[in-house]
């Protein structure tokens, strides 16, 4: 397990998230997940849509899920994770935007990440 979080930069990874059986959600939040090698560190993408408000709330969303996510990468599975959020995400607290993120997570990959 890495330490950091990479992007998921290839059309082949979002193909096999599209069709991935590896889902969890929690709230607003939605993870699918494609398991990796065991040496790989975990790749993420972020889907978050204009149904969650202007560009601004768009991208604040993103940011703090990035930071988020960069809490628990040591944690996470190898493997690419695509990660959604819904309109309410953007109401949420910090630390329960991550507890959420947690739970669909580990919905998604049938563990406990930490």
């Amino acid at each position: 397990m890495s330490g950091r979080a990479r992007s998921v930069t290839d059309r082949a990874t979002f193909a096999s998230l599209r069709s991935s059986r590896h889902r969890g959600r929690s709230g607003p939040l939605g993870v699918a997940y494609v398991p990796g090698g065991s040496s790989d560190a975990p790749r993420v993408a972020y889907a978050v849509g204009r149904w969650v408000g202007n560009a601004v709330a768009r991208n604040r969303v993103r940011r703090r899920l990035r930071a988020a996510v960069e809490t628990m990468a040591g944690n996470l599975p190898a493997g690419a994770y695509l990660i959604t959020a819904g309109a309410d995400a953007c109401d949420l607290p910090f630390d329960q935007l991550r507890a959420q993120l947690w739970k669909a997570i580990q919905t998604a990959t049938g563990t406990n990440p930490g």
